[in-house]
């Protein structure tokens, strides 16, 4: 007779669920992964209708303005809201506003976050919890002192007043580089020391490399404040050649927005696509950083 005994598993591998826990996980994810589904679809909604917006007619919104699909489906929306307004100057404006600001931002912001978490010196504490309440107060509040000090400094009408403060200034920049240098080993920037590294060679060769995936995920999150970035624009900007992408399609929804949907929804579309993309390539790098970054400090 033979006799079947059970494997016993090896030494640190996980035991195997019992057959009421695997009963209970299979029901709890009947029930987890339709809700999932359910809050996905409730977010992404909005930018389906959007999408299907932009491809309606005139006709079919002003006689059913609820209806989910076109009928017909309109493809010259797009190509009337890039000649309607230029565009194309707007996007060139956005961009490299954008890649000025995150570059510069990640430059200093990383600066003042290695000066934060690793040399001391005396009030730095202090120091910083007075910067980092910064980020509370609402930028309606030292909007006018600040378009006083850019109207003193001849920034107004002008990429300069968007550019310059934004790079010089991020308390959250500076907060989110400082938890990733924290979480870098102390060991090897006293080994780069013992070598005769200086400071700033530490800062370039051992801290950017190490927090690589947080300014990844800080250079993300800066380039969608800058691109969203609409009130600093509104009242600093006069010239249309100088406007950016929301400032221009706020115009655009004020001449087209009463009577034409479809092309304000196409106008709307095509100026979500590079931080669509961006937000695509990088997400990645947001999830990996948060989960490892150390965001709870020391």
């Amino acid at each position: 007779m033979t006799v079947t005994t059970a494997p016993v598993p090896t030494a640190g591998a996980p035991a195997a669920p019992s057959t009421p826990e695997r009963r209970r996980r299979t029901r709890l994810g009947w029930v987890k992964h339709p809700l999932v589904f359910a809050v996905a679809l409730l977010m992404v909604a909005p930018f389906l209708w959007m999408l299907l917006t932009s491809f309606k007619g005139l006709p079919q919104l002003l006689q059913d303005p609820l209806s989910v699909l076109p009928d017909p489906w309109v493809w010259t929306n797009f190509g009337d809201a890039l000649t309607a307004l230029p565009f194309g100057r707007a996007y060139i404006n956005s961009i490299y506003i954008t890649v000025l600001v995150v570059f510069g931002t990640l430059l200093t912001a990383s600066m003042a976050a290695y000066g934060f978490a690793r040399i001391p010196f005396r009030g730095s504490k202090v120091l910083f919890w007075v910067f980092l309440a910064m980020q509370m107060v609402p930028k309606q509040v030292t909007l006018v002192p600040f378009y006083f000090l850019m109207a003193q400094f001849g920034w107004v009408d002008s990429h300069l007043a968007l550019i310059i403060p934004a790079i010089m200034v991020n308390p959250f920049g500076v907060f989110l580089a400082r938890q990733f240098i924290q979480s870098v080993p102390v060991e090897l920037e006293e080994a780069a020391m013992i070598d005769g590294a200086s400071r700033w060679r530490i800062y370039w060769t051992v801290i950017l490399p190490a927090i690589r995936p947080g300014l990844g995920a800080l250079a993300i999150i800066v380039a969608l404040d800058a691109w969203n970035n609409f009130l600093l624009p509104l009242v600093l900007l006069n010239s249309t050649e100088l406007f950016t992408v929301p400032l221009l399609l706020s115009q655009f929804q004020g001449q087209y927005g009463g009577m034409n949907y479809g092309l304000v929804m196409a106008a709307t579309a095509l100026s979500t696509v590079p931080m669509l993309i961006a937000f695509v390539i990088g997400q990645r790098q947001i999830i990996e950083s948060l989960a490892t970054s150390g965001l709870g400090g020391r």
